[in-house]
């Protein structure tokens, strides 16, 4: 019994390193998007929609699962999981600020 408490407990810590990270993640490209939006021109000074639509994607599924909200429907929880919202929200962190 100790074991399968110890390991749900160790469970609950890594979902809840993994909320806050998607919740961090998420923050600062929110605020870019609504403070400084001129971040996000590209290298021809327009901006490139299909991008940035995935990038909201990714912002969008840091912040529901970093809040923990879980969707019931497969695909939204599919969708909104860390596994397809980091590496979007990766892309935004490399189009943004390192390009």
């Amino acid at each position: 019994m100790t074991e399968q408490a110890m390991t749900t407990s160790k469970k609950s810590m890594l979902h809840t390193i993994a909320m806050i990270l998607s919740f961090l993640l998420a923050l600062p490209l929110a605020s870019v998007l609504l403070i400084h939006p001129s971040l996000m021109l590209d290298q021809h000074g327009a901006y490139n929609h299909n991008v940035m639509m995935i990038i909201m994607l990714g912002i969008s599924g840091g912040f529901i699962h970093g809040v923990g909200f879980a969707p019931r429907f497969w695909l939204w929880k599919w969708l909104f999981s860390p596994i397809v919202a980091w590496p979007l929200m990766l892309l935004g962190y490399y189009t943004w600020f390192l390009t």
